[in-house]
Protein backbone atom coordinates (compact mmCIF):
# COMPACT_ATOMS: atom_id res chain seq x y z
CA UNK A 1 0.00 0.00 0.00
CA UNK A 2 2.52 2.19 1.33
CA UNK A 3 4.54 1.81 -1.97
CA UNK A 4 1.37 2.06 -4.66
CA UNK A 5 1.20 6.20 -2.41
CA UNK A 6 5.01 6.48 -3.54
CA UNK A 7 4.05 5.66 -7.17
CA UNK A 8 1.33 7.83 -7.25
CA UNK A 9 3.03 10.75 -6.45
CA UNK A 10 5.63 10.52 -9.11
CA UNK A 11 3.25 12.52 -11.59
CA UNK A 12 2.48 15.06 -8.80
CA UNK A 13 2.80 18.98 -9.47
CA UNK A 14 5.69 20.04 -7.44
CA UNK A 15 4.59 23.00 -5.78
CA UNK A 16 7.31 26.33 -6.23
CA UNK A 17 7.37 29.01 -2.86
CA UNK A 18 6.89 32.69 -4.25
CA UNK A 19 10.09 34.77 -4.97
CA UNK A 20 10.95 37.81 -4.38
CA UNK A 21 9.99 40.49 -7.42
CA UNK A 22 12.40 41.73 -9.12
CA UNK A 23 11.58 45.06 -8.18
CA UNK A 24 12.22 44.13 -4.28
CA UNK A 25 15.16 42.31 -5.21
CA UNK A 26 17.77 44.59 -3.17
CA UNK A 27 15.31 43.21 0.02
CA UNK A 28 16.71 40.10 0.22
CA UNK A 29 14.64 36.87 0.17
CA UNK A 30 11.42 37.02 0.63
CA UNK A 31 10.20 36.40 4.02
CA UNK A 32 8.24 33.56 4.18
CA UNK A 33 5.76 32.44 7.36
CA UNK A 34 8.38 29.81 9.22
CA UNK A 35 10.84 32.91 9.08
CA UNK A 36 7.77 34.94 10.21
CA UNK A 37 6.93 32.86 13.21
CA UNK A 38 10.68 32.78 14.50
CA UNK A 39 10.79 36.40 14.06
CA UNK A 40 7.27 36.70 16.21
CA UNK A 41 8.50 34.23 18.67
CA UNK A 42 12.00 36.18 19.53
CA UNK A 43 10.06 39.78 19.34
CA UNK A 44 6.90 38.27 22.25
CA UNK A 45 10.04 36.70 24.62
CA UNK A 46 11.55 39.88 24.11
CA UNK A 47 8.41 42.19 25.49
CA UNK A 48 7.91 39.33 27.95
CA UNK A 49 11.82 39.97 29.48
CA UNK A 50 11.55 43.57 29.33
CA UNK A 51 7.80 43.37 30.67
CA UNK A 52 8.71 41.27 33.96
CA UNK A 53 12.40 43.56 34.52
CA UNK A 54 10.12 46.82 34.28
CA UNK A 55 8.00 45.01 36.85
CA UNK A 56 10.63 44.09 38.93
CA UNK A 57 12.29 47.74 38.98
CA UNK A 58 8.85 49.00 40.29
CA UNK A 59 8.36 46.69 43.03
CA UNK A 60 12.41 46.44 43.64
CA UNK A 61 12.96 47.45 48.08
CA UNK A 62 15.64 50.07 47.63
CA UNK A 63 16.89 48.27 51.32
CA UNK A 64 17.97 44.92 50.05
CA UNK A 65 20.85 43.43 49.89
CA UNK A 66 22.79 40.04 48.96
CA UNK A 67 26.12 39.29 49.09
CA UNK A 68 26.56 38.85 45.83
CA UNK A 69 26.41 42.62 44.77
CA UNK A 70 29.46 42.57 47.06
CA UNK A 71 31.24 39.90 45.15
CA UNK A 72 30.33 40.97 41.59
CA UNK A 73 31.20 43.78 39.58
CA UNK A 74 29.86 45.69 36.57
CA UNK A 75 32.24 45.40 33.32
CA UNK A 76 31.34 47.26 30.02
CA UNK A 77 27.60 46.96 31.28
CA UNK A 78 28.00 43.29 32.10
CA UNK A 79 28.20 41.47 35.33
CA UNK A 80 31.26 39.79 36.03
CA UNK A 81 32.06 37.62 39.60
CA UNK A 82 34.86 38.68 41.50
CA UNK A 83 36.95 35.91 41.70
CA UNK A 84 39.36 34.83 44.51
CA UNK A 85 42.84 34.08 44.33
CA UNK A 86 43.78 30.58 44.01
CA UNK A 87 45.16 29.10 46.69
CA UNK A 88 46.90 26.32 45.19
CA UNK A 89 48.49 25.78 41.49
CA UNK A 90 47.41 23.25 39.41
CA UNK A 91 50.00 20.67 39.91
CA UNK A 92 49.59 21.18 44.05
CA UNK A 93 46.04 20.27 43.51
CA UNK A 94 46.85 17.49 41.27
CA UNK A 95 49.22 15.81 43.96
CA UNK A 96 46.85 17.10 47.02
CA UNK A 97 43.80 14.83 45.16
CA UNK A 98 45.75 11.90 44.73
CA UNK A 99 48.69 11.44 47.01
CA UNK A 100 48.93 11.25 50.45
CA UNK A 101 51.34 12.45 53.25
CA UNK A 102 53.34 9.28 53.16
CA UNK A 103 53.70 9.83 49.33
CA UNK A 104 55.01 13.40 49.10
CA UNK A 105 57.67 13.09 52.41
CA UNK A 106 58.89 10.10 50.08
CA UNK A 107 59.04 11.86 47.04
CA UNK A 108 60.20 14.97 48.68
CA UNK A 109 63.46 13.17 50.14
CA UNK A 110 63.81 11.75 46.71
CA UNK A 111 64.14 15.15 45.03
CA UNK A 112 66.34 16.49 47.98
CA UNK A 113 68.57 13.69 47.51
CA UNK A 114 69.40 14.19 43.54
CA UNK A 115 69.33 17.76 44.06
CA UNK A 116 72.35 17.08 46.59
CA UNK A 117 74.29 14.83 43.96
CA UNK A 118 73.88 17.43 40.85
CA UNK A 119 74.90 20.09 43.52
CA UNK A 120 78.23 17.89 44.07
CA UNK A 121 78.61 17.57 41.11
CA UNK A 122 78.02 21.26 39.67
CA UNK A 123 79.85 23.87 41.26
CA UNK A 124 78.30 27.27 40.68
CA UNK A 125 81.65 28.18 38.90
CA UNK A 126 80.76 30.86 35.81
CA UNK A 127 78.20 32.43 38.43
CA UNK A 128 81.01 33.10 40.38
CA UNK A 129 83.12 34.75 37.17
CA UNK A 130 80.00 36.78 36.88
CA UNK A 131 79.57 39.08 40.59
CA UNK A 132 81.34 41.53 40.64
CA UNK A 133 85.00 41.48 42.49
CA UNK A 134 85.42 43.68 45.69
CA UNK A 135 89.04 42.63 46.01
CA UNK A 136 91.27 45.99 46.30
CA UNK A 137 95.00 46.16 45.86
CA UNK A 138 97.32 49.21 45.82
CA UNK A 139 99.83 49.73 43.18
CA UNK A 140 101.86 52.92 43.09
CA UNK A 141 103.16 52.25 39.83
CA UNK A 142 100.80 52.97 36.06
CA UNK A 143 100.61 49.45 34.44
CA UNK A 144 98.66 48.19 36.95
CA UNK A 145 97.56 44.66 35.12
CA UNK A 146 101.15 43.71 34.48
CA UNK A 147 102.58 44.27 38.39
CA UNK A 148 99.22 42.90 39.57
CA UNK A 149 99.65 39.35 37.22
CA UNK A 150 103.09 39.26 38.39
CA UNK A 151 102.01 39.61 42.24
CA UNK A 152 99.74 36.87 42.15
CA UNK A 153 101.90 34.40 39.81
CA UNK A 154 99.18 34.34 37.29
CA UNK A 155 98.41 35.28 33.56
CA UNK A 156 96.90 38.78 33.21
CA UNK A 157 94.26 37.28 31.48
CA UNK A 158 93.26 35.33 34.30
CA UNK A 159 92.73 38.21 36.95
CA UNK A 160 89.74 38.95 36.31
CA UNK A 161 88.65 35.50 37.17
CA UNK A 162 87.40 34.46 40.65
CA UNK A 163 88.00 30.07 40.15
CA UNK A 164 90.57 28.49 39.00
CA UNK A 165 93.00 31.18 38.57
CA UNK A 166 96.17 29.37 37.82
CA UNK A 167 99.72 30.40 38.53
CA UNK A 168 102.17 29.96 35.89
CA UNK A 169 104.35 27.83 37.89
CA UNK A 170 101.15 25.44 37.41
CA UNK A 171 100.66 25.82 34.31
CA UNK A 172 104.09 25.25 32.78
CA UNK A 173 103.40 21.59 34.44
CA UNK A 174 99.61 20.84 33.02
CA UNK A 175 99.17 18.39 30.55
CA UNK A 176 96.13 19.72 28.57
CA UNK A 177 94.19 16.90 26.54
CA UNK A 178 94.05 17.24 22.92
CA UNK A 179 90.12 17.73 22.67
CA UNK A 180 88.90 18.70 19.43
CA UNK A 181 85.59 21.66 18.56
CA UNK A 182 83.15 18.47 18.53
CA UNK A 183 84.03 17.36 21.94
CA UNK A 184 83.97 20.70 23.68
CA UNK A 185 80.79 21.49 22.39
CA UNK A 186 79.32 18.07 23.39
CA UNK A 187 80.68 19.04 27.26
CA UNK A 188 79.36 21.91 26.96
CA UNK A 189 75.80 20.86 26.69
CA UNK A 190 75.86 18.32 28.71
CA UNK A 191 76.67 20.59 31.71
CA UNK A 192 73.75 23.43 30.50
CA UNK A 193 71.45 20.19 30.71
CA UNK A 194 72.44 19.26 33.81
CA UNK A 195 72.02 23.15 34.75
CA UNK A 196 68.57 23.05 33.74
CA UNK A 197 67.51 19.51 35.63
CA UNK A 198 68.22 20.90 38.79
CA UNK A 199 66.84 24.01 38.33
CA UNK A 200 63.75 21.75 37.74
CA UNK A 201 64.33 19.89 40.29
CA UNK A 202 64.72 22.24 42.39
CA UNK A 203 61.10 23.80 41.37
CA UNK A 204 59.84 19.87 42.09
CA UNK A 205 60.96 19.98 45.38
CA UNK A 206 59.93 23.18 46.45
CA UNK A 207 56.01 22.35 45.06
CA UNK A 208 56.65 19.32 47.12
CA UNK A 209 57.91 21.39 50.41
CA UNK A 210 54.60 23.81 50.05
CA UNK A 211 52.06 20.11 49.37
CA UNK A 212 53.74 18.53 51.98
CA UNK A 213 52.94 21.39 54.89
CA UNK A 214 49.83 22.56 53.52
CA UNK A 215 48.81 18.63 53.98
CA UNK A 216 50.03 18.45 57.61
CA UNK A 217 47.80 21.86 58.29
CA UNK A 218 44.65 19.96 56.71
CA UNK A 219 45.19 17.15 59.16
CA UNK A 220 45.96 18.99 62.11
CA UNK A 221 42.46 20.69 61.45
CA UNK A 222 41.07 17.27 60.84
CA UNK A 223 42.22 16.11 64.21
CA UNK A 224 40.88 19.14 65.99
CA UNK A 225 37.46 18.49 66.79
CA UNK A 226 36.22 20.06 69.97
CA UNK A 227 37.92 23.85 68.54
CA UNK A 228 38.90 25.36 65.65
CA UNK A 229 42.20 27.39 65.80
CA UNK A 230 42.20 30.91 64.82
CA UNK A 231 43.11 31.07 60.88
CA UNK A 232 46.36 34.22 60.99
CA UNK A 233 47.14 33.91 57.29
CA UNK A 234 45.16 32.01 54.37
CA UNK A 235 47.30 30.05 51.64
CA UNK A 236 48.88 31.40 48.92
CA UNK A 237 50.21 29.56 46.05
CA UNK A 238 53.65 29.86 47.34
CA UNK A 239 53.00 29.05 51.13
CA UNK A 240 51.02 26.85 53.78
CA UNK A 241 48.05 28.56 55.71
CA UNK A 242 48.93 29.77 59.10
CA UNK A 243 46.39 29.00 61.99
CA UNK A 244 46.69 29.80 65.67
CA UNK A 245 45.44 27.12 68.16
CA UNK A 246 44.42 27.83 71.75
CA UNK A 247 47.13 26.85 74.19
CA UNK A 248 45.97 23.85 76.13
CA UNK A 249 48.24 22.78 78.98
CA UNK A 250 49.31 18.94 79.03
CA UNK A 251 49.37 16.82 82.37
Amino acid sequence: MSSWKKASKVNQKTHRERHQPDVRQKYGLLEKKKDYKVRARHHQERERVLKLLKKRAQNRNPDEFYFHMTNSKVEDGRHTEIREEDEHTEDQIKLMQTRDLKYINMRATMERKKIERLQSQLHFLDQANQSNNSHIYFNEDDQCNENLAEKIDTHPNLIDRKTNRIRLSDLKKIELPDLDEETIKQMLSEKRKSYRELERRTNREKELSIVQRKLEIKTHLLGSKKEQPKKIKPATKDAAPIYKWKYERKK
